[in-house]
């Protein structure tokens, strides 16, 4: 762990403004200050550098912290930094939108994107903390993260306050390391470090999933909704091997917890309907006695990657083999007998009470 700091009150005063816009400037993810006068600056800025978060706590006078288009064209990181509020109200410009941050809320800003942050107090002092999260680390589809930028998150109950708690832990006794004292030195191992970032990981994709998840449900996406179309989605791509749920998930821009939950609502789960849907397809084929496609033509048509496997997932379901199926001719007393015709009307409906010979997974 690197451990930096800034502090005004270490440089002489007429050099404190442009020593620290230089800083902001050259940042990662460059900012620009503005709205404050260069007399009087104070400004105390400490960063932790994990592996690849950045955790840090500021505290300043009120001022504006502005990342136009073109300091985002000059450098983009590809980070969230999700910043805490702790003394005096943030207001986020976003055109012609100004959203108000206050203490215990957590609020993150996209590095891709343009803002401009103004900071007030009544006490003429601001004080935040926060942490700087590359985007790749976190499970959650790139647009369903991107939504929560200037949404409000709560900082003091659930996973944000466990989130809020351990950056202001993570702060506290860093800075009571770092003091000239007897006892001081480092806070935390080496082999701390990549055990902290894994614990932020988790802390941050739970937050956001919540929140996403939450928000997503209050803002007009009904779930009867979102699950019509996600199953007519995989209707879509049966023929894949490749549909995963994590590849469903991120097609909808949802967490695949998310769309786990749309299903077992319905008694089944993702892996289980899409198994059944490619099995009564394949069903199909091989009871159509004009088809001239071979066993594994069909089982490939209808998604399934290896021949062995879609065999032993037909014999589950229908008690017999692919083969025997297709000789016996048993389309007339299959127990499944109408359903043909409703897959080709593209039935996205759930049956009542799960599905006949297949576990849901």
């Amino acid at each position: 762990m690197i451990e930096t700091e800034f502090n005004t009150d270490r440089v002489a005063e007429a050099d404190r403004f442009d020593h620290w816009r230089a800083l902001a400037e050259g940042a990662p993810s460059p900012m620009e200050p503005a709205g404050i006068a260069a007399a009087g600056f104070r400004m105390h800025q400490r960063d932790l550098w994990l592996d690849r978060i950045r955790v840090w706590t500021m505290s300043f006078r009120p001022m504006t912290f502005r990342r136009p288009a073109a300091l985002v064209d000059k450098a983009d990181p590809g980070t969230y930094n999700l910043v805490l509020v702790r003394e005096g109200t943030f207001g986020q410009l976003d055109g012609r939108d100004e959203r108000t941050y206050l203490p215990r809320h957590l609020h993150a800003l996209d590095s891709s994107r343009p803002f401009e942050l103004a900071t007030r107090s009544a006490t003429g002092a601001v004080s935040c903390a926060g942490l700087e999260i590359p985007k790749a680390l976190l499970p959650l589809p790139r647009a369903a993260a991107d939504r929560l930028c200037g949404i409000p998150l709560p900082a003091d109950t659930g996973i944000g306050g466990l989130l809020a708690g351990t950056l202001m832990t993570l702060t506290t006794q860093s800075a009571q390391a770092a003091r000239p004292e007897p006892g001081g030195g480092a806070a935390y191992s080496a082999a701390d470090t990549s055990r902290i970032e894994a614990a932020l990981v988790e802390l941050v994709s739970g937050l956001f999933t919540g929140a996403f998840e939450a928000h997503g449900t209050r803002s007009g996406q009904p779930r009867h909704a979102l699950g019509a179309r996600v199953r007519a989605f995989i209707l879509r791509n049966l023929h894949d091997p490749g549909l995963t749920p994590s590849s469903i998930a991120s097609a909808h821009h949802i967490s695949v917890s998310y769309l786990h939950r749309l299903f077992h609502e319905h008694g089944t789960g993702v892996a289980a309907w899409i198994r059944w849907q490619r099995l009564e397809r394949a069903r199909r084929d091989l009871a159509d006695p004009a088809s001239t496609s071979t066993i594994q033509e069909i089982s490939a048509r209808r998604g399934f990657a290896h021949p062995a496997a879609f065999s032993r997932a037909f014999r589950t379901a229908y008690g017999l083999s692919p083969r025997d199926y297709r000789e016996t001719g048993l389309l007339a007393r299959d127990s499944v007998t109408g359903t043909a015709n409703a897959l080709d009307e593209l039935d996205t409906d759930f049956p009542h009470g799960g599905f006949a010979g297949v576990t849901p997974a």
